[in-house]
């Protein structure tokens, strides 16, 4: 029977971690999906000196899809280390 206990603490653990990550994740999507495309217009007045485009179109066109792509990996990176601390991850 400890064995079960300690079976679901291990559960209850990792889905605390679990759902801490995916809401982080999911907030810091909110901010680059909706938040910088709220303010593109005063963004617009800020200049990227190499490129030569105005931020918030840069942000909107380019810079929320980049923040996605990584998301994903640090995403897929992190949850696997929270697998593998608590003895749930898939085998190489």
């Amino acid at each position: 029977m400890a064995d079960s206990t300690s079976m679901k603490e291990r559960e209850e653990a990792h889905w605390a971690k679990t759902s801490r990550l995916m809401f982080t994740h999911l907030g810091i999507w909110f901010f680059f999906g909706f938040v910088i495309h709220m303010f593109v217009k005063p963004l617009n007045n800020i200049v990227i000196p190499i490129l030569g485009f105005p931020l918030g179109f840069y942000m909107a066109a380019q810079g929320s899809l980049i923040a996605f792509v990584v998301m994903l990996f640090v995403f897929a990176k992190q949850q696997d280390k929270i697998d593998r601390e608590f003895g749930f991850a898939e085998e190489d």
